[in-house]
Formats: C-alpha cells, structure tokens, sequence
C-alpha cells in the first residue's frame, strides 16, 4: 500500500509534443544546489542538446530544486528519461546522490497556463537572494 506515489497521468504519452512544466527537489531537499547554480544550468543545457527533440524554454535553479519548462518536439524519448538524464548528468558532475526519487510534472494544455508558470518561475528568479548576500 505505502510506497513511491506515481504521478504521473495514466494513458498519456509522455513522448506527446508539448510543454512540460517539471520540478525536481534535492535529496532529502538539501540545499545543495546553494551557489553551484550555475553547475546545474550547465548539465541542464548539456543534457537537452544531446537529445533531440526537447528544448528548454524557461528555468530557474534554486538552493535545493529545479522548475522548467520543456518543450518536446517530435522527441524519440518520453519526458522521464529527459529527466533521468539530467538528473544522472548532475548526480555525476557533484560525486553524490544529488536528488530525491522521481519529480512533479505538469503538463501544460494551453497558452494562459504557460504564461502563468513562466511568470511562476521568473518571479523566483527575481526574489532569489544575489550569491553576495
């Protein structure tokens, strides 16, 4: 009965063209990530180019998770293994087991959605504290 929830949306293809709204957490939501920012966008941009087909259309990395937004476009392999890929790419990079089990996704349906999270996410951006403080 108790275990890993699975949340992701029975039936869909998660290959579908589409934006994907996608939020990983650190493990144990450590803060990890607090000024290695830029570490994480690198693996983020290496793993997208290596696959074709996912783009990456708006991100902001926090102290301990990630919110993008990406874009699948006639991609060979379903949104999963874009963030398993990721996900591995940084755990590598630090030496460490760098995030939690699976990750929340959302798939965006319509433009007022999309415009909703990408001002989400540029709002975190703007209230996130500057590396000298």
């Amino acid at each position: 009965m108790y275990g890993i929830k699975r949340p992701r949306l029975k039936k869909f293809d998660y290959r579908s063209d589409g934006y994907y709204f996608v939020t990983i957490d650190s493990n144990w939501r450590e803060m990890i990530f607090k000024n290695r920012e830029a570490a994480v966008e690198k693996e983020l941009i290496k793993t997208v180019e290596g696959i074709g087909g996912v783009s990456v259309d708006t991100f902001i990395v926090m102290s301990n998770h990630i919110h993008v937004i990406l874009v699948l476009q006639d991609c060979s392999i379903p949104l999963g293994e874009v963030v398993r890929k990721f996900k591995a790419r940084v755990s590598r990079s630090f030496g460490i087991h760098a995030w939690q089990p699976n990750y929340y996704e959302h798939v965006i349906r319509d433009e007022a959605s999309l415009n909703r999270i990408r001002q989400y996410i540029i709002h975190n951006r703007k209230s996130r504290p500057s590396p000298n403080r």
